[in-house]
């Protein structure tokens, strides 16, 4: 099988809520390779959110490991992790979070500016990657110009910027129609086809039946893992 790009070992995250704690994930032990299509479901509450937290290293565990492309992230300095996590990994949100003021062009840019890319190289790149989603003729609009579609079209593209090997997507589809919403499962799929891990974090079971694999998360626990022959996992 393809290389392990993340995995999770043995993870609890606990938060403190004045004096108690409350468990979001416990126990939470997962592989994800190089080159799948994960769906990672469960219900309000499942502790699916804190999971993509962790699968993303956007978060550190309470206890246990998580590993990116081989490296602790707990053992990490902020910069190195935010180096290795800005090349590594790219995020699509519900919201789209594009900057309001800037256009499609330069919300796109700015990933490639953190990761101190050349302008030029990035200006060239942001224009192939609005082509590449179909909107080079929308560059230069910003996001209240643009339809929820074309937004989130814009934010695949800017989690393409640094040709990341993950493409980590939240509700990809929670704030369109669905027929856009369609359209933008089938985008991921072209990019899993061209050979990006992809994985979905979503409460809506129709997103995953465009996995390999789907993960369900029930009560802050791995209830369980299977492709679509139901074959389990763990």
């Amino acid at each position: 099988m393809s290389n392990k790009i993340i995995q999770l070992k043995k993870i609890w995250k606990v938060y403190k809520m004045g004096k108690q704690e409350v468990v979001a994930l416990q126990e939470v032990s997962l592989d994800i390779f190089e080159g799948e299509f994960i769906a990672i479901t469960g219900p309000s509450g499942s502790g699916k959110s804190t999971m993509m937290n962790m699968v993303g290293a956007l978060d550190i565990p309470t206890r246990g490991s998580i590993y990116l492309k081989g490296k602790n992230v707990a053992e990490m300095s902020e910069s190195d992790l935010a180096v290795l996590r800005g090349q590594s990994v790219g995020f699509i949100f519900q919201q789209f979070n594009l900057f309001p003021t800037f256009s499609a062009l330069e919300n796109i840019k700015i990933p490639m500016e953190l990761q101190d890319k050349n302008d030029i190289d990035a200006q060239k790149r942001s224009i192939e990657l609005l082509k590449k989603v179909n909107l080079g003729d929308r560059m230069h609009h910003k996001p209240s110009e643009l339809s929820g579609g074309q937004q989130q079209r814009v934010a695949i593209a800017r989690a393409l910027s640094n040709d990341p090997d993950v493409i980590l997507a939240d509700e990809p589809t929670g704030n369109l129609d669905s027929k856009t919403g369609q359209y933008i499962m089938q985008m991921l799929t072209t990019l899993h086809k061209e050979g990006k891990t992809i994985i979905v974090v979503t409460h809506d079971l129709s997103l995953a039946k465009y996995a390999q694999r789907i993960v369900k998360i029930k009560d802050g626990q791995i209830e369980k893992s299977y492709t679509h022959r139901g074959d389990i996992h763990e």
